[in-house]
């Protein structure tokens, strides 16, 4: 007898490299059960180099029903030396954000599994409430978090572009996690920095409420973010919950689950708790 994947999905996906680039340095995957958007950086080339060997460490796992965080921590570590070891001419010094949810199989449950390294964003819609779960690794959100800069004021900021995370381009940070309970209906939006930058996130609300097709979502907001200025690459997944995998449980109520397994890992030699790992440096 075959088991039902922990989510089953529909999912829609496109990209266009916008207005003012010449190249496409966004690269995607949007094959269950990983949908994930990588946007790069490094100038001509080699920024596209680097958002395609990231993708490409993942691609392996498509097919399969479901990942745990210790399948993308290691596939990011591998990525991570892959883009470091980028020759000269071909990517050498680029690096590349790294956005997106993963399905998870928690004790017969289905769960979002979602990963940050970036300013590319994670949203959800679920049973009407739109919220951003990625956290920005950026210079604009650390001061937003102090206190110093509104959010308002953050979307003209000049330093919106740096970030402080990657994957190559010299930085070390460690990717967030983030388990969340997975509901039919859920819609899940995964996009390279080229949508929110150019759309508020209630228009990018709106359209993902308006368009119940997912293919047809990602499409028009590839196409309002062009419309409104199209600066910068622009890559967009919309992906919806079909059937979700529950346990019968009489509360009718959800397990809460840390997003940190009981193993450890190690990282650049040193063994540390997952629970540290998970949650970034």
């Amino acid at each position: 007898m075959t088991q039902d994947p922990p989510i089953t999905v529909r999912c829609g996906a496109a990209t266009d490299a916008g207005l003012r680039r010449r190249i496409n340095e966004d690269s995607f995957l949007a094959r269950s059960p990983l949908f994930l958007v990588a946007d790069g950086m490094g100038g001509h080339q080699a920024g596209e180099i680097a958002s395609a060997t990231v993708i490409d460490e993942f691609v392996a796992f498509t097919g399969r029903d479901s990942l745990t965080i210790d399948d993308i921590h290691a596939a990011i570590a591998r990525a991570r030396r892959r883009v470091d070891a980028l020759p000269a001419g071909s990517g050498a010094g680029a690096g590349t954000t790294l956005s997106g949810v993963v399905i998870a199989d928690v004790a017969g449950e289905g769960y979002w599994l979602a990963v940050n390294l970036g300013d590319s964003r994670t949203y959800r819609l679920s049973e009407g409430r739109f919220e951003q779960v990625s956290v920005d690794h950026s210079v604009v959100q650390e001061l937003i978090d102090s206190g110093e800069l509104s959010a308002e004021a953050a979307h003209r900021d000049t330093r919106r572009n740096v970030i402080t995370r990657a994957i190559g381009a010299g930085s070390d940070g460690e990717p967030d996690y983030w388990m969340l309970p997975a509901e039919a209906g859920d819609r899940i939006l995964v996009c390279s920095d080229g949508l929110s930058s150019e759309l508020e996130d209630s228009r990018i609300h709106d359209v993902l409420r308006d368009e119940s097709d997912p293919q047809a979502a990602a499409t028009r907001l590839v196409h309002e973010a062009m419309i409104s200025g199209g600066r910068d690459n622009i890559t967009v997944l919309v992906v919806d919950a079909v059937v979700v995998s529950t346990r019968a449980d009489p509360s009718g109520e959800r397990d809460t689950v840390p997003a940190a397994p009981t193993t450890d890992v190690e990282i650049d030699g040193d063994t540390l708790p997952r629970a540290v790992a998970a949650g970034g440096f």
